[in-house]
């Protein structure tokens, strides 16, 4: 064997695993969207049950949570009962809306009838929405203050902590 090319392999192979190990440890959920401190992507989808279109941008004027789930999604189950709660107890000082995407509308009205829903839950059927907001993953939360301006993102399924935490930014 050449012992030039065992040594540049060798070398490939350590700078790899280098890189590695310095990204061990790190939580891959605290990555920042680019789209925080900007407006959010508009869009109008139909909701639930009603077919009615709701436009984001309605909701103006007041912080908005806008949930990236899936009925598919295991931590989508354990995470909706706590802000299914968490808009109930805020009332109308905060509108939550729901984007479901790659599911289909039957299974999203049964899991709904089963958990139950307090707020607007809509199909991003094409999942343009999710592209548009760069969702990697699901459960992912967006929090708009009331100009419509993204102020925090959350990976991953939120406790109740989680929400207040995060919408203090948007209520600023």
């Amino acid at each position: 064997m050449n012992r030039t090319v065992l040594i540049i392999g060798l070398l490939i192979v350590a700078a790899v695993v280098g890189i590695l190990f310095l990204g061990l440890g790190k939580d891959p959920t605290a990555i920042d969207s680019p789209l925080i401190g900007r407006p959010a992507p508009d869009f109008a989808l139909k909701a639930v049950g009603t077919g009615q279109t709701i436009e984001l941008s309605q909701f103006r004027g007041k912080p908005v949570i806008v949930n990236f789930w899936a009925t598919w999604c295991h931590p989508c189950w354990d995470e909706h009962p706590v802000l299914t709660q968490t808009s109930q107890l805020l009332g109308d000082k905060v509108q939550f809306v729901g984007v479901v995407f790659q599911d289909q509308e039957s299974k999203i009205k049964d899991f709904l009838q089963q958990r139950g829903w307090a707020y607007p839950t809509l199909v991003d059927q094409a999942g343009k929405t999710a592209i548009a907001y760069g969702v990697g993953g699901v459960p992912e939360t967006y929090f708009l203050d009331k100009n419509g301006v993204i102020v925090a993102k959350f990976a991953g399924p939120m406790t109740a902590d989680d929400i207040q935490n995060n919408l203090q930014k948007a209520l600023r």
